[in-house]
């Protein structure tokens, strides 16, 4: 497509309580509804036991199974207005049980441009305290995970070859340094 489809109006095929249906010019693709937004969480536990990162797994609807990722959560589905790093505070002690005593912003990111306007806010979670299990909250089936980050290569080799998708945005564990 070209930038000249950037310049057609936008048009809104479907809308529902999450997401958006779009067209502009001859391009379709798919949005966050209401302004909602995405905070993603990359929380080192640095413990005396050794550096461990915090996964979470989840079953999703459109994957038909359990997905490994990082611990995330949507900004403003609630409370219109919410600040990103607010939201990726209290997703990370939801869905974790582990609340950062500091998040640093990593910056804005987009997972999957040509088919998704979506973009998540990555915050590197400091300083964990431990407050409770995690697993989300009612409704959520969410499963912890607290890795060696010495051992994450084939910790997600292994959960691969188990039937598990894997979020790309484990990519970031495996060679972008932001666990450093």
């Amino acid at each position: 497509m070209s930038e000249q489809d950037g310049t057609s109006p936008e048009e809104i095929m479907w809308e529902g309580r999450f997401i958006t249906a779009k067209r502009q010019g001859r391009w379709e693709y798919v949005g966050r509804a209401r302004g909602i937004r995405a905070a993603v969480i990359l929380a080192v536990d640095e413990a005396a036991d050794g550096r461990h990162v915090l996964l979470v797994d989840q079953y999703r609807v459109p994957l038909g199974r359990r997905c490994i990722e990082l611990p995330a959560g949507l900004v403003g589905d609630q409370d219109e207005g919410e600040e990103a790093m607010l939201a990726a505070a209290r997703e990370l002690e939801e869905e974790t049980g582990y609340r950062p005593g500091r998040l640093e912003n990593l910056g804005e990111y987009y997972s999957s441009p040509g088919m998704v306007s979506e973009s998540f806010s990555l915050f590197r979670a400091h300083d964990l305290m431990k407050t409770g299990e995690g697993g989300g909250v009612e409704g959520e089936d969410i499963r912890v995970h607290r890795v060696p980050l010495n051992a994450i290569h084939d910790r997600i080799a292994a959960w691969r070859m188990d039937g598990f998708a894997i979020d790309v945005k484990l990519l970031l564990l495996l060679g972008a340094g932001f666990a450093n």
